[in-house]
């Protein structure tokens, strides 16, 4: 994706001085500029259209950064995240408390403080015990075993197909919204319920990736970049990684 450039702008002004200035017979005649000109050319289309190309583009990009907030099951997520196909990596921050996640194929981890694994303990026997292995876990790579119902909770933010396509779905009637710019790049917004069902920001520069996400119902707002733009994914050394066992302690 590349930003608007100096020439592109001088011909539509060129090509809009012109149009003004054209004369029939004795009537002057003027025209807008048509914000499409010069685009991948998905302006055009019916929203619907838009929707499916933008999926597709996303499905198709070999990786992508998300970045914002997720409202879920009432709880606020704040993400940075970078993902592809075989894994990703960045943080999530809940109720005051930040934890790394890193998946490499099926291989989960995270990595919090002691306090983040201590949540919950009580003053009991059992409660010390879990402070006790909230210690060691704290600043560590913590290995999540497939079986842990942390599991899927945490893999989901990793996970590029899951968390895009659960994304990237506006409800009610979609319809066109206007033209937009993020990042320096021109856009289409298209939405659903007339805003009410979420609005998206859709590329007009190269391929027609999604740029911007207004989830329905005020359940957050995300910014996507770096499409197609790879990063390294590796297991962390043994001595930065707790195995816990079959199942962690309660989070």
């Amino acid at each position: 994706m590349t930003p608007i450039r100096q020439g592109r702008k001088h011909s539509a002004a060129l090509a809009s001085a012109m149009c003004v200035l054209a004369v029939t017979g004795t009537v002057l005649t003027g025209c807008a500029e048509d914000p499409n000109e010069g685009t991948n050319g998905v302006g055009r289309l019916p929203a619907e259209k838009i929707q499916a190309k933008t999926r597709a583009a996303a499905e198709s990009a070999g990786a992508v950064r998300v970045h914002g907030s997720v409202v879920s099951g009432g709880r606020t997520y704040a993400l940075d995240m970078r993902l592809k196909d075989d894994g990703g990596e960045g943080s999530v921050t809940t109720k005051g408390t930040t934890f790394r996640l890193l998946r490499v194929g099926e291989q989960l981890f995270v990595k919090a403080d002691a306090e983040f694994w201590s949540h919950g303990a009580g003053q009991g026997e059992g409660g010390k015990a879990d402070a006790a292995a909230a210690s060691k876990l704290g600043g560590k790579f913590v290995k999540v075993p497939q079986g842990d119902p942390s599991y899927q909770k945490f893999s989901g933010f990793t996970d590029k197909g899951v968390l895009l396509d659960g994304l990237l779905t506006l409800h009610g009637k979609l319809a066109t919204d206007g033209h937009d710019e993020q990042a320096g790049i021109r856009t289409i917004r298209i939405s659903g319920g007339k805003g009410s069902g979420g609005t998206l920001e859709v590329s007009l520069e190269g391929k027609p990736y999604p740029l911007r996400l207004e989830r329905a119902g005020g359940a957050g707002t995300l910014t996507f970049s770096a499409w197609g733009q790879d990063f390294s994914l590796r297991e962390p050394e043994k001595n930065e990684t707790v195995d816990y066992g079959r199942q962690l302690p309660t989070s």
